[in-house]
């Protein structure tokens, strides 16, 4: 653990690059548990004593890679609300919009900390902190997002958003049924303007 309570992380070499590379695209195709460090050293070229001397644990790499897709994904957030302005509920829509577009271009296996959760099971393991900081974070956005609508519900409208999104994700990578992050962005609006309408009537 770092002095924040996070995971240790690691300065990464050109070698460590590669393998990160070549870790990221395994672990979310296959999944975590399915990919040997074997496997990862041939994808990125380097040799296993490389890979030990750079990352210490195949745990280290699963935090690395974790951390890195979380880092990756607030960024590419960011973005969406910048373009959306100051008003709350565009702010809230924008980050269903965002999902959408993370999904089609970085996701089509589903949220890669949910897929990661399922195969780390223990508590002990140093990426589950980077998985339930990233929803923790997540939820802190919606709670402060409906914040600006609604004072005295912003905490159940905040757990709402957050119910609607992560579930369409999951449904995006079950492929249960077409566009569930679009579906649920339809949800959020009628959630939002019933929240608007209930505080104007306060």
């Amino acid at each position: 653990m770092d002095a924040a309570g996070g995971p240790r992380r690691i300065t990464l070499t050109p070698a460590a690059r590669r393998v990160l590379e070549a870790a990221e695209r395994l672990f979310y195709e296959r999944g975590i548990h399915a990919v040997g460090v074997d496997l990862i050293a041939a994808e990125a070229g380097v040799t296993k004593k490389t890979l030990y001397d750079r990352f210490s644990s195949k745990e280290q790499i699963v935090v690395e890679y974790l951390a890195a897709r979380d880092e990756r994904w607030r960024a590419f957030l960011d973005l969406y609300l910048d373009a959306a302005g100051p008003k709350p509920a565009a702010r809230v829509l924008a980050v269903f919009d965002a999902s959408r577009a993370w999904a089609a271009e970085h996701g089509s296996k589903g949220c890669g900390m949910v897929n990661a959760h399922a195969e780390i099971s223990g508590s002990a393991h140093p990426a589950r902190s980077v998985i339930t900081g990233q929803k923790q974070w997540m939820l802190a956005l919606f709670t402060d997002l409906a914040g600006g609508i609604t004072q005295e519900g912003a905490g159940r409208l905040g757990k709402t958003l957050m119910l609607l999104h992560e579930g369409a994700l999951v449904a995006h990578g079950l492929d249960m049924f077409a566009d569930p992050i679009g579906r649920a962005r339809e949800e959020a609006c009628a959630f939002l303007a019933a929240a608007e309408r209930s505080a104007t009537q306060r």
